[in-house]
């Protein structure tokens, strides 16, 4: 039995009783499971529900309660969207005008549903027949079958020319490698493909890396990073006309995170509050000393090279020309950095920051490094921390090219 065959047994009246068996499945309790289950399941089935059950186990952190009604193949959980996303960029379409769109490299449907959800029709298109039965499966459990066409074909032979829009997600990992793929070029389909495709339509959005490199993005096009909860998730591509770009473009900080594409524009948007700032093209901001607070941009903030946005935001300045670490002499509040009260800034010592931490009665400390060679790991080890009442944080960088240790409190922990 292949792997479709057995996918396919899943959807039986046979292989829905025994995922409905294995809902409360936990790992620990595999071995027995499979022997008891092969008393009454032929063994093939039994081994695909098993494998089924983690998938779903392990999906749960992407796709919340849903992945229990889900289906999902090993690439389509590391693959696929984490749905807090996927409903942001599905949201921003809406906003657009969207209404059909067709989803090149679709997967097991993950961003699909999304679409679905805000009311745009979908072609769903993969050249995987697994990753398409998964993506229809997974369209009718959640009773969306009707908003979603699932197709098996290769995506550069499909027609897209009636839909209002395109999304495309090109695969990202090697199957042969195993690993993860750094060159956009070699995507499956390559990102020049994706480009040349997303410029034919009205609105297109190309999913990629949120590593890569700057200079390989194409100007007519605005790209958009993606943090949730703190972690970068991926970088958008958006084409299409946008009115009034060069106002949009001119506004300090624009906050319209779904209105507008603005070509040549860089934004981070910030998940789950929806913050988006769109760069005003600013100059990086002059260094300067460590003042009374410490600013940690988000990450992606720092991809799309918003931190000079974020600094003219709260007055701030760099301490050091290549770390992406700001400092201010006052509070000022933002969604785009993480403020910290600084209490000590010191030349990095062990033995004078481990003296200090025990005179302080620190039990409990934070390490953050940028631009540092030390390992907060091995630092923690040779701090030996103990029972202390106090927390605090560490930071291991440089400060006008110099090795340094600042010493501070999160705003919601600073007297």
């Amino acid at each position: 039995m292949n792997d479709l065959d057995a996918f396919v047994g899943l959807l039986a009246p046979e292989g829905q009783a025994l995922l409905a068996e294995l809902r409360d499945h936990t790992p620990s309790d595999e071995l027995a499971a499979a022997t008891r289950l092969r008393r009454t399941y032929p063994a093939p089935l039994v081994s695909a529900a098993l494998g089924q059950a983690q998938l779903r186990q392990r999906a749960a952190a992407k796709f919340g309660a849903d992945a229990g009604r889900m289906y999902f193949t090993p690439n389509g959980v590391e693959q696929s969207t984490r749905a807090t996303v996927a409903a942001h960029r599905a949201a921003r379409l809406a906003a657009l005008g969207v209404r059909t769109l067709a989803d090149l490299c679709c997967g097991i449907g993950g961003d699909a549903i999304a679409l679905a959800r805000a009311g745009i029709r979908v072609l769903a298109v993969d050249r995987d027949p697994l990753a398409c039965a998964a993506a229809r499966a997974n369209a009718e459990a959640l009773g969306l079958a009707e908003l979603i066409e699932v197709r098996c074909a290769d995506v550069t032979e499909v027609d897209t020319g009636g839909y209002d829009a395109v999304f495309v997600d090109p695969a990202r990992r090697s199957k042969a490698r195993g690993g993860r793929i750094f060159d956009p070029e070699a995507y499956s389909p390559p990102l020049s493909w994706a480009i040349e495709a997303a410029r034919k339509a009205p609105v297109a959005a190309l999913k990629i890396a949120p590593g890569v490199p700057h200079e390989a993005l194409p100007e007519d096009a605005e790209t958009e990073w993606i943090s949730d909860g703190g972690d970068v998730k991926e970088a958008v591509v958006w084409f299409g006309t946008a009115e009034d770009a060069a106002e949009d473009r001119a506004e300090d900080a624009a906050q319209d995170g779904a209105g507008r594409i603005t070509p040549g524009g860089r934004r981070a948007t910030l998940l789950p509050a929806g913050d988006s700032l769109l760069g005003a093209g600013l100059p990086d901001p002059e260094p300067g000393p460590v003042g009374d607070w410490l600013y940690e941009p988000d990450g992606a903030v720092i991809r799309a090279h918003l931190v000079a946005d974020v600094a003219r935001q709260i007055g701030g300045r760099l301490i050091d020309p290549t770390i992406a670490y700001l400092t201010a002499d006052r509070q000022v509040e933002t969604a785009y950095a993480t403020a910290y009260a600084i209490t000590d800034v010191l030349p990095f010592h062990v033995k004078r920051l481990k003296a200090l931490l025990r005179e302080r009665e620190v039990g409990i400390a934070v390490i953050k490094k940028r631009g540092s060679a030390v390992e907060p790991e091995e630092l923690r080890r040779k701090l030996k921390l103990g029972g202390g009442r106090n927390s605090c944080t560490i930071f291991l960088t440089r400060v006008a090219g110099a090795p340094m240790m600042l010493l501070g409190h999160p705003a919601a922990e600073a007297c």
